[in-house]
């Protein structure tokens, strides 16, 4: 019995070696493929006479049925030739190399067939039956499928020893068969799939794809280990599963079992390939649980279609994602506004990519510049403006309040007044949950932008101002991954070595993705009435020492020390949504509410906002901050000089 192993694994050992001098060598050119097909053809051919004529007719007509098989393999090559059955790889060959190859010979017999119908070969040539042309059909079709399917094996075979990451895949359904051929089809192999994980009733202990599917359970984890499985890969169907299983994703992670998902989403039609391109680790924003977020598209699409749209703050984590989209939906022009050069070059160079047929002017310039900004009003007359420009970061705007007054107060007034001048449709703002009983400069500046549109809208509606534009404000929280946002900051000092810095171990935020963020913005912008703020429903709080530690984790990091730096000026232990004072009301989608909030007269507003603007253009921190808590009462400071003020 031993010696019949020892011997089995000499062979093994031998054929390997043999098997890898032949792929180290170049590939065999198509000619060669070719006379191969037409070898397999004759031979086909031959079997299937002596098939049906018995092997003693065999030896006295050899010569002339060779001669009648190689004429009848011109019509073979024909076919062979329309569907290209040498042009391809055996080693990398595909469900669609075997198609072409029955094609390619069907092609042939139907020619033979139609030929024998039309002209009378049999005085020149051997006669070939109906019978002896299928079997040869058939013979040569098997044959030739045969050998690229021994070769793909043989070849996928030697690389899995050397190359390849030995895989799962988590999902049985079509998302998980298109990750399965993805990886088994690549030209290159990266992945050798070993198995399935499936979370159902029926498909465990079945075959699929010609490997086991076993059920995901309590001992997933350490099956996977005895297996010396390296990687799990993750249908796109299955994504969500990830946030709700996070038990599973951390003893993966613990166990060196690298998790490996793609960016598409469970919008994902069936129909579509995978490519092995569009796998990647996960990241901690794949973790980070939400419910699916359903906006009604078409609608958008309808009232944007055509239209000329005037975007602030473009190049910025929102705004570049607002001129992504609204661009698929076909207006008549986008006018994009914003300070900084680079990124807007690269929201130019973007929409010059990916939208070469949308008509776009990027401009670099600050809302703030009252005279440019009304010759742009002037010279393109929009119908929606999306006003996303703003000073956003707290320690910098309780360092320079002057500054959040000039861009974020005083540019939204230049912005909101040019808008109702020149007879704009709707006036979209985006605010911040920081606005909600603010406790820093930043957000009580958005909060009197807020004051300001809102009562800009009463007083058209109230007929005190003459205009048509009705004002929207749209009040969410920290979006993943914009620019300056804790999660690359994060992601940078694990780069680095460490240590991550976290202010407080209870400090909490909302998080949303900057694409849901930026829809929900368009569907309460474009179908609310005018004076509504909107609040987006965040989800759960997210805990930010939580996040740091399962960062570090994803990371594979070792030894990386999270550091307590303590509360920044201005900045709360949470954040809110609304004021304790204020209630919201249901809107057409369930993720978006309108705050009902306290109600302002325009022309004290405008007054108010004429002295703080004189007083920031003194420079005088303790001043300016003083007036603006004089317009927003419940501006109260909090780890900041200016506590001071509300005493």
């Amino acid at each position: 019995m031993k010696s019949d192993k020892q011997s089995v694994d000499i062979i093994t050992r031998i054929f390997r070696k043999i098997a890898n001098w032949y792929f180290r060598k170049k590939v065999l050119s198509y000619w060669m493929l070719l006379f191969f097909d037409c070898f397999v053809v004759f031979l086909s051919g031959l079997l299937s006479y002596v098939l049906f004529n018995g092997i003693e007719n065999l030896s006295h007509s050899f010569l002339r049925l060779c001669l009648t098989l190689l004429i009848y393999l011109i019509p073979f090559i024909i076919g062979f030739q329309i569907m290209r059955t040498y042009r391809g790889v055996f080693r990398y060959s595909t469900f669609i190399d075997l198609y072409r190859v029955i094609l390619g010979n069907l092609i042939g017999a139907v020619i033979i067939f139609l030929l024998r119908l039309l002209f009378n070969f049999d005085e020149y040539l051997i006669p070939i039956t109906i019978e002896i042309l299928f079997v040869t059909f058939i013979l040569s079709s098997f044959i030739m499928s045969f050998a690229r399917i021994f070769v793909k094996n043989v070849f996928d075979s030697v690389q899995e020893d050397k190359e390849t990451i030995p895989v799962f895949i988590y999902g049985v359904k079509s998302g998980g068969i298109a990750l399965a051929k993805a990886i088994t089809e690549a030209a290159v192999k990266r992945y050798s799939l070993k198995g399935f994980l499936s979370d159902t009733e029926d498909m465990p202990g079945r075959m699929l794809m010609g490997v086991k599917v076993y059920r995901n359970d309590a001992d997933t984890i350490s099956q996977l280990k005895k297996m010396g499985i390296k990687a799990l890969l993750i249908s796109p169907l299955k994504k969500e599963m990830l946030a709700n299983n996070l038990t599973m994703v951390d003893r993966l992670i613990s166990e060196g079992i690298t998790i490996y998902t793609t960016d598409i989403t469970s919008e994902w039609d069936s129909k579509n390939d995978i490519q092995t391109s569009q796998l990647r680790e996960i990241q901690i924003e794949d973790l980070l649980h939400r419910e699916e977020i359903n906006i009604d598209m078409d609608s958008i699409r309808q009232l944007l279609r055509g239209k000329r749209v005037f975007i602030t703050g473009s190049a910025g984590s929102i705004g570049s994602e607002m001129v992504r989209q609204i661009a698929s939906f076909d207006p008549e022009q986008l006018i994009l506004i914003d300070e900084a050069e680079t990124p807007q070059h690269d929201v130019r160079l973007m929409l010059s990519h990916d939208f070469p047929n949308v008509k776009a002017e990027a401009i670099v310039t600050s809302i703030t510049k009252h005279r440019r900004m009304e010759s742009l009003f002037k010279m393109y007359r929009p119908d929606y403006v999306f006003h996303a420009a703003a000073y956003k970061h707290v320690p910098m705007m309780e360092d320079n309040p002057s500054e959040a007054v000039h861009n974020n107060i005083d540019g939204t007034r230049v912005i909101a007044d040019l808008s109702v001048k020149y007879g704009v449709k709707k006036f979209v703002m985006v605010s911040t949950d920081k606005a909600v009983n603010p406790t820093n400069v930043m957000g009580c500046s958005k909060r009197i932008c807020e004051i300001y549109v809102q009562s800009l809208d009463k007083a058209i509606k109230d007929g005190k101002i003459q205009g048509i534009t009705q004002f929207v404000t749209t009040r969410f929280g920290n979006v993943l991954g914009s620019n300056g946002s804790v999660i690359p900051l994060f992601r940078n000092q694990i780069k680095n070595g460490g240590p991550v810095t976290v202010t407080h171990p209870d400090i909490v935020r909302y998080f949303m993705l900057i694409p849901e963020a930026c829809k929900l913005v368009l569907e309460a912008g474009t179908m609310g009435k005018g004076g509504e703020i909107f609040v987006f429903d965040m989800g759960k709080p997210v805990k930010i020492v939580d996040l740091a530690k399962r960062m570090i984790q994803l990371s594979g990091a070792k030894d990386i020390e999270i550091v307590y730096t303590g509360l920044r000026d201005g900045e709360k232990l949470y954040e809110e949504v609304l004021n304790d004072e204020e209630k919201t009301k249901p809107t057409f989608h369930k993720k978006i509410k309108i705050a009902q909030v306290k109600e302002y007269d325009y022309f004290e507003v405008f007054k108010d906002l004429d002295t703080l603007l004189d007083t920031s253009y003194l420079y005088d921190d303790m001043n300016t901050v003083a007036y603006m808590k004089k317009i927003v009462p419940e501006y109260r400071s909090q780890h900041s000089k200016y506590e001071i003020l509300d005493k």
